[in-house]
């Protein structure tokens, strides 16, 4: 059987280790959870078994959360690290990136924040990145921006790569301003976009900021894709994963074009692909039944082969549509005319693949 990550989490408060612990119980891999209350027992834990990921407060008393990733760097390289703190300076967070840990969390308060602060941790149990933002290894900075839009969040996305550092601002879903270099607005998005691997923060929002991209984040995403596409070397290690993620660039590009809210495809047994939505897995669940369901009623009725089906609830269209070897449900607004839907659905899958 495959044995499980161990993951320690270090406070000084029981309540807190109590009700985090209960939170990553929900991760994904079902992670062993082990709790200390002081640095000297959480070092002692470390010596006695191997651990995958420590997770460690700032403010404790004898030593700091900062000393323990001092010694914790020396002793266990291979160890990821992540801070989770309720304090928002910025010298604990130099600090503490110069010590080498993978994640420098506010502790999360909101949903939203909880579900991504997940996000990155499962990342981080996962294999050695290769690339990628650290917090969420498999994610570009194209993915991580499209997340929060998508999520209609209000955040400032701190990147830094090295000694470079940009922010992007992003206002209920809308990206409104960006620095970076010297260069602000559209140019320091570019920028910040050319960058491809180093770390993401999520800082509070500014919702009062004032704006300097007026332009569609997808309409900036597209553009960086298009830059990518005339400057990729085909031959180059990371080139197939630009790829992927430009793929998916276009793809949300092709939703805002047609009108589209969400889309989502399987193939055979495969994992499904979705876009727009966070929900592909329950969303293919249900197609999987729906045309299981179909299949049966057809054969019953001879009725030959499902060409495709709509229905209407209401928050949106649905149009469900088999094509070539995949099958695509795709969600319209209710205010999308009815007698189109099916011919704008066709339009759409038919280079979703392209």
């Amino acid at each position: 059987m495959e044995s499980r990550h161990k993951i320690l989490i270090l406070d000084d408060d029981p309540e807190v280790l109590e009700m985090y612990k209960e939170m990553l119980s929900q991760l994904p891999s079902r992670p062993e959870i082990h709790t200390a209350l002081d640095g000297a027992r959480g070092l002692a834990l470390l010596e006695a078994e191997p651990f995958r990921l420590l997770i460690c407060d700032l403010k404790m008393p004898k030593m700091d959360g900062l000393q323990v990733l001092s010694i914790v760097r020396r002793r266990f390289p291979e160890l990821r690290t992540v801070v989770m703190t309720g304090v928002q300076d910025e010298e604990f967070r130099s600090r503490a990136y110069a010590l080498g840990v993978d994640l420098f969390w506010l502790k999360p308060d909101t949903q939203q924040n909880i579900q991504m602060f997940l996000e990155c941790l499962e990342s981080l149990l996962g294999q050695d990145p290769t690339g990628g933002f650290r917090g969420v290894q498999s994610k570009s900075l194209m993915d991580i921006i499209q997340m929060e839009c998508l999520s209609l969040s209000s955040t400032v996305l701190r990147i830094t790569r090295g000694p470079l550092v940009g922010k992007i601002w992003i206002v209920g879903g809308e990206l409104i301003h960006a620095e970076a270099e010297g260069a602000m607005g559209e140019a320091a998005f570019r920028r910040i976009l050319e960058w491809k691997a180093g770390t993401f923060e999520n800082l509070p929002a500014e919702l009062e900021h004032e704006r300097t991209i007026e332009k569609p984040v997808n309409a900036l995403l597209l553009e960086a894709a298009q830059a990518m596409d005339e400057t990729a070397d085909p031959a180059a290690p990371g080139a197939s994963k630009e790829t992927v993620h430009r793929k998916s660039v276009w793809r949300l590009s092709s939703l805002a074009r047609e009108g589209a809210e969400w889309v989502v495809s399987v193939s055979g047994s495969g994992a499904p692909e979705g876009c727009g939505t966070q929900s592909a897995e329950e969303v293919a669940k249900w197609m999987r039944q729906a045309g299981d369901s179909c299949k049966r009623l057809s054969e019953r009725l001879g009725a030959g082969l499902l060409s495709h089906m709509e229905g209407r609830s209401l928050q949106r269209r649905l149009v469900f549509l088999p094509w070539d070897d995949k099958t695509f449900l795709v969600a319209w607004p209710t205010s999308a005319d009815g007698s189109r839907t099916l011919e704008q659905t066709k339009q759409l899958v038919s280079t979703w693949d392209s």
